[in-house]
C-alpha cells in the first residue's frame, strides 16, 4: 500500500513536537554553512555508538515494515528499500535473522547497507555502525550497487531489480560523473536524500580526511564528496539530492526510525525533523567575487611542538573559512581566526600564511607570511597520551587520554584501535578503528567506554565518547594504541605478542609526562578487576588555579557558585575532593542557568572540573 505523505506545512508542526525540548536550541536565526555547523555540534554531543553486530536486533526497532505488506503489529519483517514493492507484494521479505554476507540472487538474504559507503571512512567507527544511514537491503541489490553512488541512470542498463530499481550509466544533470550509478524508485529517494545529507552533517568536520576521489578522471569518480567540511558534496550532485528531497517529503516511517534511532543511540537526523533546514543550508547563491585578504598575521605563542596563529578576519561577509599553509604547502582548515599548529619539531623555523575562502570557494590572496622558530624543549607532552587502562569483567573497558601540550587539541586526527590475532592464518591484524571527535582543553581528560560496561564508579552519563566497536572490546591479550592519523602516539601492551593485562586497570604513574610507543609497565600502577576510582578526573597536581577558560566567584563561597566565561556548551561538570574523589556530577549544568550550588557541601577544599577544565575553591 502507498505510504501517507505529509504536506510542507503540516509536515513542519508535526514534526517540531518529534525532537525533545531544547534539542536544537541555538538554531533560531541561522541559515547558510552556519546552520548546518550548529547542527553538527548538536547531532554529534554524547553518542552512543554501537557495534557493526549490534545493527541486525536494532533493526527489530527501526525498520519493520508497518507502513506498506504488515501495519502497526508486524514485529518481525523488515523494510528493505531496495526491494519493497510500494503498491502491491514483496518479490521477498526478510527477519533480522536472514542476514547473510554474500549473495548470487536477489531474496537470499539481507545485508547492512551503508548509504555512504564504507570505503569512505575506511570501515572506521562511529561511522561503521551509525544507524542513521546503515540499513538492512537486499544482499544481491548491495553487492551489485557496491561503491557506486545513488543517481539518475540513462537507457543504458545493467541490472534490474524486482522493485524496479536499477543499475544505469549516471545522467545526473551538471555532473561529470557518467559511470553506474543505483537508482532507487521515487518512494524512497527523499529518504535516501536526507540520510546523505545527515552524513554531510555528522561527520562535517571529518569530511575533508575522508577517501573522497575515487579515481583522476571525474566521468569515472564514485565519489560524490567534494573534499569540502561545508557544501560536502559536488554541486550538480547536491542539486539531484535537493530535488529527491522535495519530490519524496519525509514519512511516517521516516519520523519513526528516527525517533527509534535516536533512542539506540541519542541523535537524531535534523532532516527529518525539519526538512526546510536543507534548502536553507545548500540552496545558495555565491557570489563571484574572490574574498579579501586576512591581515595581521602573527604567533602569539610556541613550544617545542606547537605555536599558535591569529590574524584579523577578512573584510568579507561572505567568508566561511581559511586555509592555513606551512612552508607554502597547504596544512589544515579553520572557521575561526585563531588556530593551534602542533606536532611541530623542537629547535625548526616555519613560515605561515593564511587565505580566506567564501561560500563560493574562492580563495583570497595570501596574507603576510609569519615565521615561527619553535623552542629546544618546554616541560609539556609532545602529545596526547594514555593515563587509565580499564580491561574489566566482560563489557567493563575503559581508556582515559589526556592532554598536557599546553594547548587545545582538535581530535579529529586521533583514534584507538586494537591488534588481535587469527590463530587459523595465523595472522595479527587490527580491528575497525574508533576515530575521536572535537577538541580536548589543555589539562583535561577524556574518557572513551563501552557503553555496555556496568563499572559501579562509572556511567555512560559520565564519559566523553561511548562505543561498542573493536576499540573498546579488547582483551588484556590485545595490543591497544593511540594514534595520531596513521602514526602510534602511544600504546598499552607489545605489537605481535600475546599480552598479560587481563582483568586488570593500569593507571598511569604521575612520575609520567610523556606518551611512549614502547609499553613499559614499569610507568604503570597495576589494580584489581573493574578497579575505575577516580576515571575521567586530573589528580589534583594537575589542576590549573585560575583556569583561563572561565572564572568563579565568589571564593571562598557558602551556598552557590557563579561561573563565568565560554560555559554556554559545558557537557559535564565535577565537583572533586582533594584525594581525586568525585562528590558531585551535573550533565548541561549551564542550560538555564550560570550556577553550581554547592549548599550542601561540608565545609573544605574543592576542585570545580567543567570538561576537564578545572579550579580550585573553598567551601566555608
Amino acid at each position: 500500500m502507498k505510504k501517507f505523505l505529509f504536506s510542507a506545512v503540516f509536515l513542519s508542526a508535526v514534526l517540531s513536537a518529534q525532537a525533545p525540548a531544547n534539542y536544537y536550541d541555538g538554531t533560531a536565526g541561522l541559515t547558510g554553512y552556519a546552520l548546518k555547523t550548529k547542527l553538527h555540534d548538536i547531532i554529534a554531543a554524547k553518542n552512543i555508538n554501537w557495534n557493526y553486530s549490534d545493527l541486525p536486533n536494532y533493526y527489530n526497532q527501526t525498520d519493520l515494515d508497518k507502513y506498506y505488506d504488515y501495519g502497526q503489529g508486524n514485529t518481525t519483517i523488515l523494510l528493505d528499500i531496495y526491494s519493497e514493492i510500494p503498491s502491491g507484494s514483496d518479490s521477498y521479505e526478510y527477519t533480522s535473522a536472514n542476514l547473510t554476507s554474500t549473495s548470487g540472487a536477489e531474496g537470499l538474504g539481507y545485508n547492512r547497507e551503508h548509504a555512504v559507503p564504507q570505503s569512505t571512512f575506511n570501515s572506521n567507527y562511529p561511522m561503521y555502525s551509525d544507524l542513521h544511514f546503515v540499513i538492512p537491503t537486499d544482499a544481491r541489490i548491495n553487492q551489485l550497487r557496491n561503491n557506486y553512488p545513488y543517481g539518475i541512470g540513462n537507457s543504458t542498463n545493467h541490472y534490474n531489480f524486482s522493485n524496479t530499481s536499477r543499475m544505469s550509466n549516471s545522467a545526473i544533470p551538471n555532473y561529470a560523473y557518467t559511470n553506474r550509478v543505483y537508482e532507487p524508485i521515487a518512494e524512497f529517494r527523499g529518504d535516501i536524500a536526507r540520510m546523505l545529507l545527515y552524513f554531510a552533517v555528522r561527520y562535517e568536520d571529518k569530511l575533508p580526511s575522508f577517501n573522497t576521489s575515487t579515481n583522476i578522471n571525474p566521468a569515472m569518480d564514485r565519489s560524490a564528496f567534494d573534499g569540502t567540511a561545508e557544501r560536502a558534496f559536488e554541486p550538480g550532485y547536491i542539486a539531484m539530492l535537493l530535488q529527491w528531497h522535495q519530490q519524496d517529503p519525509v514519512s511516517q516511517r521516516e519520523i519513526d526510525r528516527n525517533n527509534a534511532v535516536f533512542a539506540i543511540q541519542n541523535n537524531r537526523n535534523p532532516f527529518v525533523d525539519n526538512p526546510q533546514w536543507i534548502n536553507a543550508i545548500w540552496l545558495q547563491t555565491p557570489d563571484n567575487i574572490a574574498p579579501q585578504t586576512p591581515v595581521n598575521l602573527t604567533s602569539a605563542q610556541s613550544g617545542a611542538n606547537f605555536t599558535s596563529l591569529s590574524w584579523s578576519p577578512s573584510a568579507s561577509t561572505d567568508v566561511i573559512g581559511y586555509n592555513i599553509f606551512q612552508n607554502g604547502t597547504y596544512l589544515t582548515t579553520t572557521k575561526s581566526n585563531s588556530i593551534i599548529i602542533d606536532h611541530l619539531t623542537a629547535s625548526t623555523t616555519y613560515n605561515f600564511t593564511v587565505k580566506a575562502y567564501d561560500a563560493g570557494y574562492l580563495f583570497s590572496s595570501d596574507s603576510n607570511s609569519v615565521s615561527v622558530s619553535t623552542v629546544a624543549t618546554d616541560s609539556n607532552s609532545k602529545d596526547l597520551y594514555i593515563t587509565k587502562y580499564i580491561e574489566g569483567t566482560g563489557d567493563n573497558k575503559a581508556i582515559e587520554i589526556v592532554n598536557k601540550t599546553g594547548h587545545e587539541v582538535d581530535l579529529n586526527n586521533y583514534s584507538i584501535r586494537v591488534q588481535y590475532y587469527n590463530s587459523t592464518v595465523p595472522v595479527y591484524y587490527y580491528g575497525n578503528s574508533y576515530e575521536l571527535e572535537g577538541k580536548i582543553p589543555n589539562n583535561a581528560s577524556y574518557v572513551i567506554l563501552n557503553p555496555k560496561a556496568s563499572l559501579s564508579c562509572y556511567t555512560n552519563a559520565n564519559a566523553d565518547f561511548l562505543t561498542a566497536g573493536d576499540a573498546m572490546t579488547f582483551s588484556g591479550t590485545q595490543y591497544v594504541e593511540l594514534n595520531y592519523k596513521s602514526t602510534t602516539v602511544d600504546a598499552v601492551g607489545s605489537r605481535f605478542v600475546s599480552n598479560s593485562l587481563g582483568d586488570v586497570s593500569l593507571y598511569r604513574k604521575n612520575t609520567v609526562t610523556q606518551p611512549n610507543t614502547i609499553f613499559t609497565i614499569g610507568e604503570w600502577d597495576s589494580y584489581g578487576v573493574n578497579y575505575c576510582q577516580n576515571l575521567g578526573s586530573l589528580s589534583v597536581s594537575a589542576v590549573i588555579a585560575e583556569n583561563e577558560r572561565f572564572k568563579i566567584y565568589p571564593n571562598p563561597v557558602s551556598e552557590s557558585i557563579s561561573v563565568t566565561g565560554n560555559i554556554e556548551n559545558t557537557r559535564i561538570a565535577k565537583i572533586l575532593d582533594y584525594s581525586g574523589k568525585v562528590i558531585y556530577t551535573e550533565n548541561n549544568p549551564f542550560k538555564n542557568k550560570k550556577k553550581i550550588n554547592v549548599q550542601n557541601l561540608p565545609s573544605g577544599n574543592y576542585i570545580l572540573v567543567l570538561d576537564g577544565s578545572s579550579t580550585v575553591f573553598i567551601k566555608k
